[in-house]
């Protein structure tokens, strides 16, 4: 499976392809940072970005689009570029049909270093040892995009299982429901002759 990971911002956004094999066999396509000026307007900003990402779907043609989930911070406008970096993102693949995913950079960071609360340098350093990669991928941004990718190659089977199993747990116990209201029905009948 190929996964596209996004790390979104407006001033930097890190874009990173990922191919994963059986088990947790994984190898680097492409890595890149989209930058974009501070002193432009947002929308163009955004156009910049929503050009790149596109560009990238064309090219590598992922089957799935991992974005880091947007986490609270004290700067409201960062929190809101970021958001709005990764909407234009999930907008991208939707518009091809792509299943999107947001994963907290917390859930990032554990499937990559196994703890949630690694640094950037500790998720760098696991993802080019994890990709086999000759440098590790600059700026962190670049890394972090990797590393959303992989995190998705990892859990999102688990994922999908998951709920395969949540969506049967609910249907039994639908089937069970309507099994002892019939039951209970004819216990009724019973009752009244």
């Amino acid at each position: 499976m190929r996964v596209l990971g996004v790390d979104p911002g407006l001033t930097r956004c890190g874009l990173g392809v990922v191919d994963g094999g059986t088990g947790r066999t994984v190898s680097c396509v492409a890595v890149d940072v989209v930058r974009t000026p501070p002193d432009a307007a947002l929308a163009t900003r955004l156009l910049r970005i929503a050009e790149a990402v596109d560009e990238w779907l064309d090219r590598y043609r992922p089957e799935a689009v991992a974005v880091e989930r947007v986490f609270s911070q004290h700067n409201v406008r960062t929190v809101m570029g970021t958001a709005q970096a990764g909407g234009v993102v999930a907008l991208s693949a939707a518009r091809r049909g792509l299943p999107v995913v947001f994963h907290t950079p917390s859930e990032m960071k554990a499937a990559v270093t196994g703890s949630g609360r690694a640094d950037k340098a500790q998720v760098t350093a696991m993802v080019t040892r994890l990709l086999g990669l000759a440098e590790m991928p600059s700026p962190a941004d670049a890394a972090d995009a990797l590393g959303l990718a992989i995190c998705h190659l990892w859990r999102e089977p688990m994922r999908a299982r998951l709920a395969e199993a949540e969506a049967r747990a609910a249907e039994l116990a639908k089937k069970h429901r309507a099994r002892l209201a019939a039951a209970a029905r004819q216990a009724q009948k019973g009752a009244a002759r």
